[in-house]
């Protein structure tokens, strides 16, 4: 994604969230209105190790699990303009630029 963006010429601030954590406020204001459950990687193996039902978690519980381990955040995140592009979708990434 990243290599597909510097081709394109497509000027990319990038952070490591990792190191980086984002505050509860950043990461609502991040989704804006995509539902919370679009950032959150069920496929994770540390979702997966917790075991619990995606059926069952609000918003509220979604949030505080991927601040407290970011690995539970969909990589990556790309945000054009309002636009929240969430996975390696080139195609979805490239229509944001026509």
């Amino acid at each position: 994604m990243r290599a597909w963006l510097h081709e394109n010429s497509v000027p990319l601030s990038e952070r490591d969230f990792f190191r980086d954590p984002f505050t509860e406020t950043e990461l609502r204001n991040l989704l804006g209105d995509t539902p919370v459950s679009d950032l959150v990687s069920y496929r994770s193996p540390s979702f997966k190790a917790l075991d619990l039902s995606a059926d069952t978690l609000d918003d509220s519980i979604l949030i505080r699990l991927m601040l407290s381990e970011p690995r539970f955040i969909r990589r990556p995140i790309i945000k054009i303009s309002e636009r929240l592009i969430i996975s390696p979708n080139q195609a979805a990434l490239a229509a944001a630029f026509l």
